[in-house]
């Protein structure tokens, strides 16, 4: 297993929880303007699948600057 495939698995639950949180409020604000507020288990399924590549694209820049951290060490 990779260190970035390792990364994402240990900061996947925070990324689809960050996820989830800002499509619930995405969708209250956008209530403002008539749209429905979405439920918040639509809301968790959404994070769970937007968790995954938003985690993926952080824990890439973490092991980006955790290698620079090394090459400089």
């Amino acid at each position: 297993m990779t260190r970035q495939n390792r990364v994402t698995l240990l900061l996947y639950p925070f990324g689809a929880g960050a996820a989830a949180v800002n499509l619930f409020f995405a969708s209250l604000i956008l209530s403002w303007v008539g749209l429905p507020v979405l439920p918040p288990a639509w809301s968790v399924l959404g994070g769970l699948a937007l968790g995954l590549p938003v985690t993926r694209l952080f824990s890439a820049h973490i092991v980006r600057l955790m290698e620079q951290a090394e090459s400089q060490a």
